[in-house]
């Protein structure tokens, strides 16, 4: 019964107001990024004529944009629903706003402004070694911008674990160890709060980690002689690179535990099963990136090894459990569904979709052939876009409708989802099969060979941003109507 008054809690109106903001801007950026991904595929096959250096400029602000954006998204996500239990701070919230929308300014000044296209990676040395093709000064600004805004969400994680803290003694309570271990007297978190717990603690570390490489990056641009091992800082990059967008869908996934209760009637409880399975992902989110470095003979093969074992493992604990566990919350649950409960049951889809090209490219013999390819854009755009978008976007249409079931879906409705789907999976389908076809990828010319999928894929990016801009028009209405 606990439960189920928890499901109807609501927040603070000053948090519901930061959070419909904050997502009004995550709505508008997931956009523009769209945009410039379409325009992109349209390069590749052909379709629109731009300049190579206009073209990695824009391959570095996609990236870079979309990474930014889903953190931006999910810790709204993962707010939003820490107010349900805890007191966060709503100062440090806009503080991490600030440093945050501070930082974007910097990094499209380097990109556009500047002219630095090397990629969201950032791969040391590359940005101090462009061959002429940006200055030092163009970046500074964009490695400024990306640790102002790993500052803002290294404020925002800090927060968050004082609040989380201050209700549950400490970080292992909250993770729901002693559940997990057998405790009769536990006061057992629910699945918002350990969730949130793992996050903070694995992406705390990847933000130290990240704020390390960027600073020795940003020296490295005016002190030439201050140097480090490149595969050491290759290593700090896709540590920090993998944990943080892998972050974004655990913050995002939130909302399937706390919104679809409402549409079931069952609340999401936090079993054993659960925190064994968050707890399990608190350790491989930290050990399995070295998936990512396959291409590097002389990594140490026991790390490759383990990156490997990871890459099977990794998608287990929580994809499968929450899967399952969703899938059971709506047998017979008779529910009523509308775009938000669509819209996240979609986003359980992709997340879970996404991870079987992921394991494939994650066996050393595959990942050979395979990685530098249309594969990996393939792969990471089925459960990004079809998990942790469409898991964003169906929160956004819950926070739209009042925080409550809506009503059936109108004709929109439909056509809005029925295009997201569809060009989703033409956009991930398109991708994988240049991949298997060789298509190697962040090239800016495609040989006519190459560019029959490139023109279909397109289409169905085209279709993705036109579903997007329904469900974004809907929102922003809906919200200036309440306002």
């Amino acid at each position: 019964m606990a439960s189920n008054r928890t499901i109807s809690q609501t927040v603070r109106p000053v948090v519901g107001f930061a959070v419909r903001l904050t997502m009004a801007l995550s709505i508008v950026v997931f956009l523009l990024m769209m945009l410039l991904g379409l325009i992109m595929r349209m390069v590749q096959g052909s379709l629109l004529d731009i300049p190579p250096d206009l073209f990695y400029q824009i391959m570095t602000a996609h990236g870079t944009g979309m990474v930014g954006t889903a953190g931006l998204a999910g810790a709204a996500i993962m707010w939003h629903f820490l107010n349900r239990y805890v007191r966060p701070s709503v100062s440090v919230y806009w503080l991490f706003l600030a440093f945050f929308l501070t930082g974007v300014v910097l990094i499209l000044a380097g990109i556009f402004a500047g002219g630095f296209a090397g990629a969201w990676t950032f791969l040391y040395p590359l940005p101090a070694r462009s061959g002429a093709v940006w200055s030092v000064h163009a970046a500074f600004s964009f490695i400024a911008g990306l640790l102002l805004v790993g500052v803002g969400f290294l404020l925002f994680y800090l927060d968050a674990a004082r609040a989380i803290v201050g209700r549950y003694r400490n970080l292992s309570n909250a993770l729901g160890w002693p559940t997990l271990f057998g405790s009769e007297q536990a006061d057992t978190p629910p699945p918002a709060i350990v969730a949130s717990s793992a996050v903070l603690i694995i992406n705390t570390i990847a933000l130290v980690v990240g704020a390390v490489i960027l600073a020795i990056t940003a020296v490295n641009l005016y002190v030439p002689s201050l140097t480090i091992n490149p595969l050491l800082a290759k290593n700090f990059i896709y540590f920090f690179g993998h944990v943080f967008i892998n972050a974004t869908i655990y913050m995002a996934v939130i909302a399937v535990y706390e919104i679809i209760p409402v549409y079931t009637g069952r609340p999401w409880k936090s079993s054993r099963l659960l925190i064994a399975g968050w707890s399990a992902t608190l350790v491989m989110a930290l050990a399995v990136y070295p998936h990512h470095l396959f291409q590097d003979a002389v990594m140490p093969g026991w790390m490759l090894v383990t990156g490997q074992i990871l890459s099977f493992a990794s998608g287990i604990p929580v994809i499968v459990i929450t899967t399952y566990a969703l899938l059971s919350y709506l047998h017979r649950s008779e529910i009523r569904w509308d775009l938000t409960s669509a819209l996240l049951t979609l986003g359980v889809f992709g997340w879970a979709g996404g991870v079987i090209p992921a394991i494939i490219d994650g066996m050393i013999v595959v990942n050979k052939v395979m990685h530098n390819t249309l594969w990996v854009p393939g792969h990471f755009h089925f459960y990004l876009l079809l998990g942790m978008v469409a898991m964003a976007l169906g929160f956004a249409t819950w926070l739209a409708q009042g925080e409550k079931p809506g009503t059936a879906m109108t004709l929109s409705h439909k056509l809005a989802l029925g295009g997201f789907l569809l060009g989703g999976l033409g956009v991930v389908l398109t991708f994988l099969y240049s991949g298997k076809e060789s298509v190697p990828r962040r090239w800016a010319v495609h040989v006519p060979e190459w560019t029959a999928p490139d023109q279909l894929g397109s289409v169905f990016a085209a279709v993705v941003v036109a579903a997007t801009i329904v469900i974004a028009i809907q929102y922003m209405s809906r919200c200036a109507r309440s306002s």
